[in-house]
Order: structure tokens, then C-alpha cells, then sequence
């Protein structure tokens, strides 16, 4: 008991310093990325160092939920790989320690972070995260001339809305300006056309200073109308240049948080709960008020009265009376204005349910959206548990420490993790998927690979063994073996070279029989290859004999005969009778067409290859043999001799 504690903190050890420092690595990643987004609000606005320093704190608060379950898959890789690259592994388990028992304490520590991945989220969070945008909100309005979009009107600045058509980053030119200015009243308006211009803040940052070239100046001057005169005093004026000055303070001030509180990322768990029984409430109250709306829309023909036209609708509805025969009785000039008065009203309708729509989306897109912010409060606690039972049995089964392995693993895992969870946001929120299948998504993925890599490691699989997947490959492709026979160091004993080629002649025999019973260059028969396929046992038998003649021979010293057995083939005995050893495969193999020829192809390339093969082992042994002759008579004769020698025999 004494031992597994020891073992409990060294490995605690070992973790807690590569967590640390995989976090680090993993939260200035993240802040990197998402610093990113939005570089363009912070290049060029002159903003003071206590400034930045709060811009990147709330968004390192931010991002430590994120951090944490991929400092926890890195450094739970990088630990239990260095275990077993340095057989400690091994040790652990051949002492009875299985790997969810030697990793109990890094489960217990892990729970603890995912509940500080849960505090974060639901207590630090919500504050950072209003905090964070308030001076996203803040740091844009400090100088509009950056911020100005394209295409559409700007309102940032006071007491006026600007449009651009175009802007030119590099040189900070505007190009198509539509200014409207209010001076005074609604009435005491100003329109400024200009075809470009340039926009910039005086020296005391109270200021707009905006530079305009080729334009035009509408201004209504009804303010400075006399009382009671008809006529309304309007300007209009043409100009090549023109500056004008526009209000704006452009200090950093923090901008008002109203439109930020309302966002489900600045609100605790609990405030989430209760918001959301609100908004539900306030959207089916919304939906029962639309609905009430469109059943008591009725339209009235223009030329009948309101109690008449009900009744016909009422009778008509009963099928008692035919709105065509009604809208016939009426004259030429009637027919016109109710068509007229029907196509406005089916327009109204038509561009009411289309706000009515936006609306009810909006509405609804709120509610998901708090839904979705309940879930992830979750769902990123629980990914630490997730990426631990990924990263551990994953460094136990490769065996792989450092930064390189690792490294590669984590970074595929989290881009796997982060594919389904970014997409199950956008559908969720776009309302394509449901709310709970769009954020857990990414869990019912990510927990059956953590279950099912747990399971092989703790089993001991050579689930990641590359040349298991090597042979198979090479299996599915067909590829050769290459033959390897090289001198040995120590060699005990010498090939019994006679009997080796004793065995070389019958291999040559039976291929020579072999050749004339089997036309292997002809096609054989498909129905006999799907459905009556057998092994074929002969070709084994000369297998068999082959290998133990080389194997014999691979212990020569004789430099001829080592290279030539490499020139030997591996034969595939199975390949050219039938696709697959299990029958029914055959068959359902041959019963789908496409599927069949393929694999019939593919069986007839291993008859060619395998009448090569026999051939070469021909010519092979052909070559080898006189010296495989030369060194056994030679072995026998000092076999004899040294008899001799033992017995006192001189002569």
C-alpha cells in the first residue's frame, strides 16, 4: 500500500509540472488566436499600456476554460508516454498495477480542475466576459475613422450617420461619402455628397476633422424660415474642397454596458436559469399575440360594408355562397379598385409575417443562444475529464515522450473536438440542429474514442503497433516481402548442405509437377473461386520444405549462398486460390458484380506472380546448387576425417 501511495505522488509530480506549462502553452496559443479577430480594433487606435494590459487579462480569464482540457490531453500524453518509453510502464504493470489504478490520483486531480474549469466559467467568467467587451465596445468608438464599414450607414459618431461605398485601408482615403448632419431639429437637416474624402482627429481628440473632394451640400433651412411665409429657405452648394468638423470625443471613455448585460456569456449559471424562464415565457406570449393577430385579419371589398362583407366571408367560409360570383356583380371600376385594394392588402400581410418572422427569429435565436451558454458551462468541464481518458490510454499505448509524438496527437485530437463543437454551435444557433444535439455533439464523439482507448490500454492492445497496420496493408495491397538473410555472428553448427539439397530438388520436382497439373497463366473458373474455393495444399507443402532448406542454409558462411538466398521469393499460398479464408465472405464477395471482378482481377495477379515466383525459385536453386554440392561433399570429407583423427586412425 506503502508503494502505490509513492507511486501516487511521483506520478502526481511529473503531471502537475507538465500541466503547468502546458498551459501556459495552451492559453498563449488561444490568446494568440483570438487576439487575431480582432487586431484590426487595436492597430493604430493609440491606446496606453493599463489599457492593453486589461484588453489581454479579461481575455486570458476568457480563455482558461478552453486552456484547460488542452494543457490536460498534453501533458497526460506526454507523462504516460515517458512512462512507457522508459519501461516504468511495464514496471508498474508487471508489479499488478493496471492503468486506471496507477492513474487514480491524476483522475482525482483532474475532477478538481474540471471544477475550476466550472468556477471559471460561472463565477470569473460572466465578469470577464462583460468586462472584455465593454472594452472591445470602448476601444472601437475611440477612433470611428478605423471602424467606418463599408456599404452600410455608421452612427458612431454624434449627430450624424455616414456611408461609405468603399475605403482604401492602406492610405485611409473614403471613397463615395453620404453624410446626413443634423444641426438642429429634425428638420434643420444637412445631406453632404462627396466622391472622396478623408477622415481624421484633431490634435486635442475632441474632434473629427473630415476632408471631402468634389461634392455637393443640401441643407434645409427651415429654422431661419420667417413665421408664416410660404416659401422654405434650402441651400444647395458645389464644392471641389471642403473640411468640416464634427463633434466626437475621442479620449478613451468606457462605453455604456446596457447592451452588454443582456448577453448569456456575461450571466452566471443560475441567472441563465431564471432569464430563460422569462424569455420562454415572453416568446410564447409573442407567439399566442401573432396568432391572434392572423386570425382575426380579414380583408373587406372596398364597395361593401364591413357587416356585409363579414357575412359573405362567414357564408362563403360555409360554402353557401362563391366569392366569384360576388366579385362579378360588381361593375368594371369596382373590379378594378378591389383588385387593387386585395394586392395592397396581401402586400401588408405579406411584409407583416416577414417582420413578424425576423422578429419571432430574433426572439428565438436569444433563447437558444442562453440555452446553448447552459450546456457549454457543462460540456467544457466535462471535455477535461474526456481529454485525460484520451491522452493517458494514448501515451500508454504509443510509448512516446517529449514534444514531438505528443505534440501532433493533441493538436489532431483538440482539431477533431474543435471541428464538431464549433459546427454544432453554428447549427444550434442558426437553429438547423436542436440546441442539446448541436452542443453535445462533440462529447458523443469524443467519449466513445476516450472509452474505447481506455478499454485498449488497459488490455494491453497493439491497437497504434505501426507494423500491425503495415502487414495488413501490405496484405490488402499485395506487396512482397523482400528476404533479409544476412551472416550470423555465432554460428554453432554448419547446414547440413546435403540434406539442403536433397530438399531443393524436391521443391524443384514438385514445381515442375505442380506447373503441368495448374495452368496458373489461364483464368480459372469464377464459380469455382467464390464458391468452392479451397486451400491449396500442395503449394503449402513446397512452402513448407523451402523454408526449412533456407532456414538451414541462412547459418553458411559461405558468402554465394547468403546472397543467393535472398533471391529466393516469399510465396503467398493462399492468394491465388480465393480472395478471403472465410467462405461466406466469398460468396457475398461473388454475388455483388462490381465488387467480384475486382477481387477476381486481383486473385488472377497473384496466379501470375506465383508462376513467376516458382520459376525463380528454379533458376535460383539451379545456381546455388553445385556449391551447396562443393560444401557438403567437402563437410562429410572432414566429417570423416576428424573420425579418423579421434579414433588414431593415420590412413
Amino acid at each position: 500500500m506503502f508503494g502505490i501511495k509513492k507511486l501516487d505522488l511521483f506520478i502526481t509530480k511529473q503531471f502537475l509540472q507538465l500541466f503547468l506549462g502546458a498551459f501556459f502553452i495552451c492559453q498563449f496559443v488561444l490568446m494568440m488566436q483570438f487576439l487575431w479577430r480582432y487586431v484590426n480594433e487595436l492597430i493604430g487606435k493609440g491606446l496606453s499600456l493599463d489599457i492593453m494590459l486589461q484588453f489581454f487579462w479579461y481575455m486570458g480569464l476568457m480563455l482558461m476554460p478552453q486552456a484547460f482540457p488542452l494543457a490536460i490531453l498534453l501533458s497526460a500524453l506526454i507523462v504516460f508516454g515517458n512512462l512507457g518509453e522508459s519501461s516504468e510502464l511495464t514496471a508498474i504493470k508487471a508489479a499488478g498495477i493496471s492503468l486506471l489504478q496507477a492513474s487514480r490520483s491524476l483522475i482525482v486531480l483532474v475532477l478538481l480542475i474540471a471544477g475550476v474549469s466550472f468556477y471559471f466559467q460561472n463565477v470569473i467568467g460572466p465578469s470577464a466576459n462583460k468586462s472584455f467587451f465593454q472594452l472591445l465596445m470602448s476601444v472601437k468608438q475611440k477612433s470611428p475613422e478605423l471602424e467606418i464599414p463599408e456599404g452600410v450607414f455608421y452612427d458612431g459618431i454624434p449627430n450624424a450617420n455616414l456611408y461609405v461605398q468603399k475605403k482604401d485601408m492602406q492610405t485611409g482615403m473614403l471613397y463615395g461619402i453620404m453624410i446626413y448632419r443634423r444641426t438642429g431639429s429634425y428638420e434643420d437637416q444637412a445631406i453632404i455628397l462627396a466622391d472622396s474624402g478623408m477622415l481624421q482627429s484633431t490634435a486635442e481628440k475632441k474632434h473629427l476633422l473630415f476632408h471631402l473632394y468634389s461634392g455637393e451640400w443640401f441643407e434645409n433651412m427651415q429654422s431661419q424660415d420667417v413665421a408664416g411665409s410660404a416659401n422654405i429657405p434650402y441651400r444647395r452648394e458645389t464644392f471641389s474642397q471642403k473640411r468640416i468638423v464634427l463633434d466626437f470625443d475621442g479620449d478613451f471613455n468606457l462605453a455604456d454596458e446596457t447592451g452588454i448585460v443582456g448577453d448569456a456569456r456575461a450571466k452566471s449559471l443560475n441567472d441563465i436559469l431564471v432569464d430563460l424562464d422569462s424569455i420562454i415565457v415572453f416568446n410564447d406570449s409573442v407567439g399566442r399575440q401573432f396568432e391572434q393577430e392572423s386570425r382575426s385579419s380579414t380583408f373587406r371589398m372596398p364597395e361593401i360594408s364591413t357587416k356585409d362583407s363579414l357575412k359573405a366571408y362567414a357564408q362563403a367560409a360555409t360554402g353557401k355562397v362563391n366569392l366569384d360570383t360576388l366579385f362579378q356583380q360588381l361593375t368594371g371600376e369596382k373590379k378594378r379598385r378591389v383588385i387593387q385594394k386585395a394586392m395592397e392588402h396581401a402586400q401588408f400581410e405579406a411584409f407583416e409575417l416577414k417582420m413578424k418572422s425576423e422578429y419571432s427569429f430574433n426572439l428565438n435565436r436569444r433563447e437558444r443562444l442562453h440555452q446553448m451558454e447552459a450546456i457549454n458551462r457543462i460540456t467544457l468541464a466535462l471535455s477535461c475529464i474526456i481529454f485525460f481518458f484520451i491522452g493517458a490510454p494514448l501515451g500508454a499505448i504509443i510509448r512516446k515522450g517529449g514534444l514531438g509524438v505528443p505534440v501532433i496527437i493533441s493538436v489532431l485530437v483538440y482539431i477533431i473536438f474543435y471541428i464538431f463543437d464549433a459546427s454544432g454551435y453554428r447549427m444550434a444557433r442558426a437553429d438547423e440542429w436542436t440546441v442539446w444535439f448541436g452542443k453535445w455533439i462533440s462529447t458523443m464523439v469524443l467519449t466513445p474514442m476516450a472509452v474505447f482507448f481506455t478499454y485498449k490500454a488497459n488490455n494491453d492492445s497493439v491497437v497504434f503497433n505501426i507494423d500491425v497496420y503495415k502487414e495488413l496493408l501490405r496484405r490488402i495491397l499485395g506487396l512482397r516481402i523482400k528476404r533479409n538473410i544476412v551472416r550470423k555472428e555465432v554460428i554453432i553448427e554448419d547446414p547440413k548442405y546435403l540434406i539442403d539439397a536433397q530438399m531443393l530438388k524436391e521443391v524443384c520436382t514438385h514445381i515442375a509437377n505442380y506447373s503441368e497439373d495448374h495452368k496458373l497463366l489461364h483464368l480459372p473458373n469464377p464459380i469455382s473461386v467464390f464458391f468452392k474455393g479451397n486451400d491449396d495444399h500442395e503449394i503449402e507443402h513446397i512452402n513448407e520444405v523451402l523454408e526449412v532448406a533456407i532456414e538451414d542454409l541462412g547459418y553458411t558462411r559461405d558468402r554465394l549462398i547468403l546472397s543467393e538466398l535472398n533471391h529466393f521469393p516469399v510465396l503467398m499460398v493462399r492468394a491465388h486460390t480465393r480472395p478471403f479464408r472465410q467462405k461466406w465472405m466469398n460468396i457475398i464477395t461473388g454475388l455483388i458484380l462490381p465488387l467480384s471482378i475486382f477481387f477476381y482481377l486481383r486473385m488472377y495477379r497473384f496466379r501470375l506472380r506465383l508462376y513467376r515466383d516458382l520459376r525463380d525459385i528454379q533458376q535460383t536453386t539451379d545456381t546455388i546448387m553445385p556449391r551447396i554440392l562443393e560444401l557438403g561433399h567437402a563437410h562429410d570429407q572432414q566429417l570423416i576425417k576428424d573420425i579418423y583423427i579421434n579414433n588414431g586412425i593415420t590412413h
